[in-house]
This record gives structure tokens, sequence and C-alpha cells, in this order.
């Protein structure tokens, strides 16, 4: 080789590129939603986008034994007119990254926030028997964990949830997928500032309890019979110091073994859970 002259290559004889020694290895990009929709996937998640009445533009059922599987929700979706399309299953896997999409994939229109006029409105004017009983979620930040307490929420019948607009997981495919329709049937009110926000709860009668593991009073000394926002803090930091002094009481779960705290999505279905025991026995 004369000299100065370079290897076409990039490399000496037998040096060949990675990528002609092993073509194709280069693993092929997720497919896109089709324009401004969202992908929801799971049954659960699907059925519960149908049963409120909003029909998804496409519905993707895997190639199979899972159309047989999924014919009810396939057939809903169909009548309700969404386009339909048999997909293999390593493309719904690659767009489900690695989620349990059990062999179906809606798209539909993306998750809203509610904002806080709306909340306020509703508070002035309470349309239900019961009191309000309001979810506030401080630095939740994961979304496995935000849709986990949207389940709870659903379950126990809680009014709203309120989080704030920084430091707040997103109303995501992989929330609705986690929550098993919670996420479309549970108000979510985000606000800007979460201490002005729980000062104005206050202003309109709610008494609002945090959870803190050093507080001295335990979850089950306190009172859920009224109006009132329960606040959970994220996992290991716990709520913010304002978030903390806007509080009413603080309380702790009685932990009686070796580990220190629960996860969040765990420690508060306790909490709202125990909110429902005291409400039931009032009545």
């Amino acid at each position: 080789m004369a000299a100065g002259r370079k290897p076409r290559h990039g490399g000496g004889p037998g040096q060949e590129s990675r990528a002609r020694r092993h073509p194709g290895r280069e693993a092929p990009r997720a497919p896109a939603p089709p324009g401004g929709l969202e992908a929801v996937f799971g049954v659960h998640a699907v059925r519960a986008l149908l049963d409120r009445g909003e029909v998804p533009r496409e519905v993707w059922v895997q190639e199979g034994s899972a159309g047989a599987r999924l014919a009810e929700l396939v057939e809903q979706a169909r009548r309700g007119g969404a386009r339909l399309h048999s997909r293999p299953r390593d493309e719904l896997d690659r767009l489900a990254q690695g989620a349990a999409h059990q062999g179906i994939i809606a798209f539909a229109t993306p998750l809203a926030f509610e904002g806080e006029t709306s909340l306020w409105l509703r508070l002035e004017g309470w349309p239900h028997e019961a009191p309000p009983l309001l979810l506030v979620l401080d630095g939740i930040t994961d979304v496995h964990n935000f849709g986990a307490c949207l389940r709870s929420a659903d379950a126990a019948g809680v009014h709203g949830v309120i989080v704030p607009k920084d430091r707040a997981a997103p109303l995501n495919a992989m929330v609705r997928k986690v929550a098993c329709g919670a996420a479309e049937s549970m108000p979510v009110y985000q606000v800007t500032n979460l201490a002005r926000a729980m000062a104005r709860l206050k202003e309109l009668g709610v008494w609002i309890t945090g959870t803190a593991g050093e507080a001295e009073a335990s979850l089950f000394e306190a009172d859920f019979t009224g109006p009132t926002a329960l606040v959970m803090g994220a996992e290991g930091k716990g709520m913010r110091r304002l978030t903390r002094e806007a509080c009413d009481t603080l309380v702790k779960l009685p932990m009686a073994g070796s580990v220190a705290s629960l996860n969040v999505s765990v420690a508060t279905g306790i909490c709202l859970f125990e909110a429902v025991r005291q409400r039931q026995a009032r009545d």
C-alpha cells in the first residue's frame, strides 16, 4: 500500500466493519402511533376506553390465537367504528416497549389533566352526599406507582387526585395500562403550586392529612370521616417541606417488621381503605 493512502473501510486487511460482518443486527425501530394519538395497550385499559364511549381510531390485534381470545372486545371496537388491523406479535411488542399488551393495542386521544379551576368549582358546588375524599400525590414521578395509585384511588371511591405541575408522572400509555381503566375514570387535577392549592383546600373546609415516617400519630388515630385530602409523598424522599408544612396533621403506618417503609402505591391503598372503613362505620 502506498504511503499515506487510507484503507477504504477504515481498517486493515481482515478488519471489516461491524455492519458488514453482522448485516441486519440493528433492532428494528418501534412503530409510531398514528399522528396525535396515544397507544393504549392491555385488555383492561382498552375495555375501559370502550366502556366510557371513547372509540379508538385504530385497533391492532395480534395475529393468531389472540384474535379468537379477544373476539368480544374486538367486535365492540368494530361496532364503534374503529379500524381493525392484524399485526405480528413482535410489532406489538416493540410498540408497547416490553410492557404486557395482551395481544391488543388501541390508538386513542391522549388523556389530559384537569385544571385546578375545575377542582375549585367542583368543591364549591359539591354534588355528593358523602364528604369529599381527595388524594394528593407529591413527587410521584414513576409511572408504575402513579398508575397503581390511580387504581387504588378508584377502588376506594376517591373523588379526585391532585398532582403538582412539576415533579409528577405524565398521564401516558403505561399509566393507563397499570391503572387498568382508572386513569380514564378518575379526575386528575394538575395544580401549579401544591402548597398554595392545599391552602385553598383548607379554606373550603377540607382537612389535610399527610403521611410521614417520623410522625407520632398512627394512621388509625386519624379521622377521615369528614372532608379529607390524603397526601402521599415520593418514596424515599417523602413530601417536600412546603407540602409537609401545609398539612393539618401527619400520620404514619405502624411498621412491625424489619422494613422501614412500603412502596408508595401499597401505602396509598392501605391509607385510602382505612378512610373507607371509617366512613362505612360512620354510616
